[in-house]
């Protein structure tokens, strides 16, 4: 009986391995083709794993739960009934494995929890025209929104790892209130549910009351990026407080005046810092290390800190200097839309060369933020409330916020920073001066 081994396949985005999370197939199943065998979480998103043979399964070379490296056994499929090439090599596996070589896309299916049955499987990068970044550093993986179909009003619980965490904590599903696309419990739900309770967890009644939960996923690609940039970075953090009254005035003018476009705060801030950033391109590079060069790039592909259910994310707004103020706003409602619901293609969570964060959505002032690695700099603005200002001697009320940046001390020194910051606060408080030319 012919037995055929199919390994986890490359995952792309220079990721090396991946959680399984839950199993489609068990042994002595019957698989098809193109049939999706296993759902696994990446450092990027949830994806599912199509089998390139048709077969029994023989044998799951894992567990739910257990870290899987690329490259090495995944499932055993016995008696494959499948055409063989020329040299003896099951076609339909040749085919997989050009597809990806080639990152044609249909190797793996991701998704998020913000969206509903679609009824059947869809091959990824089939339904929809690929999408081309010229002179963009991230990888084009391409994944495709798909949720698995549900029966019932059964909780949906779609991650064993949720659920053991949730059970560990001593929680009843029931009683978890899901903030997922069509109420699928996540794992923020269940810890913003172990947050508000004093029930020790179950699972470790020995140890004091603490909850163990594994570094996986996103969770451990976020502690590894920041550990990174904290080793690897010198960097400084400089802030100013700035007068934001006019830049709310703008904003409102705006919203009425471009095309019935929308035109969000941080669509405005977005765009002010991209000009910003145009006068000081030693700010828009990253540093190879092994090389000893810094990497100046002339497009801003602008990263925009997001906090989603999955964690932090910073989605990347590719060439965002070549939009105009209309269009950032409209794709950088679409890319934090697709953050949000945990549906944004991993390739679309790499490549940035500067990012921008508003943490003033927390309620806070002020943030020694983290470069994201392999940037540069991170911008970050906080909250805009009513503080005490001098206007022409006089002291007033004015809409009052701090802005900050925290750079690499290797692709400049203080005076640049200085300046970049100086720039942005000038425009936030005269935004016609930077945006006359920009609409």
């Amino acid at each position: 009986m012919t037995a055929q081994v199919f390994n986890l396949p490359d995952l792309g985005e220079g990721l090396t391995d991946a959680v399984i999370v839950e199993w489609k197939v068990a042994s002595g199943d019957t698989v098809a083709i193109d049939q999706v065998i296993v759902e696994v979480e990446t450092a990027k998103a949830s994806v599912e794993v199509p089998c390139p043979f048709e077969g029994v399964v023989g044998e799951l070379h894992g567990a739910e739960g257990d870290v899987m490296l690329v490259g090495k056994p995944l499932i055993t499929v016995t008696g494959a009934a499948v055409a063989d090439t020329a040299d003896g090599a099951p076609a339909a596996h040749e085919q997989y494995r050009e597809e990806e070589r080639a990152g044609s896309g249909n190797v793996l299916i991701g998704y998020g929890t913000g969206h509903g049955p679609t009824g059947r499987r869809r091959r990824a990068g089939h339904d929809r025209p690929r999408e081309t970044e010229s002179k963009a550093p991230a990888a084009q993986m391409q994944t495709t929104s798909a949720q698995p179909a549900s029966t019932g009003d059964a909780v949906k619980v779609l991650s064993p790892i949720v659920r053991k965490l949730a059970l560990d904590g001593g929680l009843e599903l029931e009683g978890i209130d899901a903030s997922g696309g069509h109420g699928v419990i996540t794992r923020a739900d269940v810890e913003r549910a172990l947050e508000g309770t004093s029930v020790a967890p179950a699972a470790t009644p020995t140890t004091g009351g603490i909850t163990r939960i594994p570094l996986t996923g996103i969770r451990k690609a976020i502690a590894d990026k920041l550990s990174r940039s904290r080793a690897e970075i010198p960097e400084a953090t400089v802030w100013v407080d700035v007068d934001a009254t006019a830049l709310l005035q703008a904003r409102r003018d705006l919203d009425a005046s471009i095309d019935g476009v929308k035109i969000s705060l941080l669509a405005v801030l977005a765009k002010l810092t991209i000009i910003a950033l145009q006068k000081y391109p030693e700010l828009n590079s990253t540093v190879d290390t092994a090389a000893g060069e810094i990497l100046r790039y002339e497009d801003i592909h602008l990263g925009i800190a997001a906090q989603t259910d999955r964690g932090l994310m910073v989605p990347v707004i590719s060439q965002a200097n070549r939009n105009d103020l209309r269009e950032l706003a409209e794709r950088l409602a679409e890319t934090t839309e697709l953050a949000r619901t945990g549906s944004i293609p991993a390739a679309r969570l790499s490549g940035g060369t500067f990012t921008l964060n508003n943490y003033g959505v927390f309620g806070v002032d002020g943030s020694a933020a983290i470069i994201n690695h392999p940037e540069a700099v991170i911008l970050g603005i906080g909250r805009i409330i009513d503080r005490p200002w001098v206007v022409e001697g006089q002291l007033t009320v004015r809409k009052v916020t701090q802005l900050s940046i925290a750079f690499d001390h290797r692709v400049c020194d203080g005076g640049v920073a200085g300046g970049f910051l100086r720039t942005v606060a000038d425009y936030i408080e005269n935004p016609v001066l930077a945006l006359g030319g920009a609409r």
